[in-house]
C-alpha cells in the first residue's frame, strides 16, 4: 500500500482526440466529474502564456482545483517557473535557465510569444507563486530536470516549511517529477506532502514497477497514451491515485473520466468542468 494512502488530493491527466471518445461521455454524471481534480497545466495555458501570473489567475477564475507549475533554478540560486531548460521558446531571450541570473530572467518578456495582449508578462519566482496562491488554489509542483540543480529538493522544501505549507491537507500541495530519485528525496524531506511520479514509459506500468512506486509515491501520473482501465485499477489497488497529461480536447477529458482517473491535467480547465 502507499505510504500515505489517506493524504492529498489532486494531480494530472491527458489524451488526444479519438473517434471513440465521445461515446464515453454519456455515462459520466456531473457528480462523478466533480470528484476528479481539475488541474490547470502550467495555468490555463490554452488561453494565456504558460507558467505566468496571467495563466494562473485565469485558472483561479475558472475554478480549477490545482495549478501545475514547473520549477527550475537561476544561476544565482533563485527558484523560478519555466518549463523548458532554455528560455528560447517562451520568452524573447535565449540561453539556459540555469546560466541566467534572476535579474536577467526577470527582464525577459514571457507573454508576447503567446499574444500581444500578454506583452510584459514575467517569469515568476516560486516564492511569488506560493505567496499569491496559497489558500486560493492547490499547487502541483513539478521539479523540472532536477538533476541540473543539485539540492533543489531541499530548497523547495525550505520554501514550503517557511510558510507552514508542509502540511498537505491544509495547503493542497503535491510534488512530482520524472526524476524518481528526486521525488524520493522530497519524500524524505517532506513526509506529509503527497508525491507523484511522472512517466510516459510503458516499462513503468508493470506490476513490479508500480509496487516500487507505491513505497514512496501517492500519485502515478502517466501520459495519456498509456492510460487504460486496467492500469487505473492496478494503481488504485496499490493505494495510489492516478493522473494523466495533457488534455487539449473535450473528447480527451471524456475518455479519461471514463477510465476512472482521479485528476486531469489540462491546458483548458473548461474541458474538465464545462461550467467554466
Amino acid at each position: 500500500m502507499s505510504k500515505k494512502w489517506l493524504i492529498g488530493t489532486g494531480v494530472a491527466l491527458t489524451l488526444f482526440l479519438t473517434p471513440f471518445s465521445q461515446a464515453f461521455a454519456d455515462g459520466i454524471t456531473e457528480g462523478e466529474r466533480k470528484k476528479v481534480d481539475n488541474v490547470a497545466h502550467r495555468g490555463a495555458s490554452g488561453y494565456a502564456p504558460e507558467n505566468t501570473i496571467a495563466a494562473f489567475d485565469l485558472a483561479v477564475d475558472m475554478k480549477a482545483d490545482y495549478i501545475e507549475i514547473d520549477v527550475q533554478r537561476s544561476k544565482d540560486g533563485e527558484l523560478v517557473l519555466i518549463h523548458d531548460t532554455t528560455v528560447n521558446r517562451t520568452t524573447n531571450g535565449t540561453g539556459r535557465v540555469g546560466e541566467l541570473t534572476l535579474e536577467q530572467l526577470r527582464k525577459l518578456d514571457a507573454g508576447s510569444w503567446f499574444g500581444s495582449e500578454f506583452a510584459g508578462e514575467l517569469i515568476p519566482t516560486f516564492d511569488e507563486i506560493l505567496d499569491r496562491y496559497r489558500g486560493k488554489i492547490g499547487i502541483l509542483v513539478e521539479l523540472k530536470a532536477p538533476e541540473l540543480y543539485p539540492g533543489i529538493e531541499a530548497q523547495v522544501a525550505e520554501a514550503l516549511k517557511k510558510r507552514n505549507m508542509d502540511k498537505s491537507k491544509n495547503n493542497k500541495i503535491i510534488i512530482q517529477s520524472f526524476n524518481f530519485e528526486s521525488v524520493k528525496k522530497v519524500n524524505e524531506l517532506l513526509p506529509r506532502i503527497p508525491i507523484g511520479v511522472l512517466t510516459s514509459n510503458r516499462a513503468d506500468t508493470t506490476v513490479e514497477a508500480l509496487q516500487e512506486f507505491s513505497t514512496y509515491a501517492d500519485w502515478f501520473n502517466p501520459s495519456y497514451g498509456i492510460v487504460t482501465k486496467e492500469l487505473v485499477e492496478q494503481v488504485h489497488s496499490l493505494g495510489m491515485k492516478i493522473g494523466s497529461w495533457t488534455v487539449r480536447t473535450p473528447e480527451a477529458a471524456d475518455f479519461l473520466f471514463e477510465m476512472g482517473v482521479d485528476a486531469i491535467i489540462t491546458d483548458y480547465p473548461d474541458y474538465v468542468d464545462p461550467r467554466n
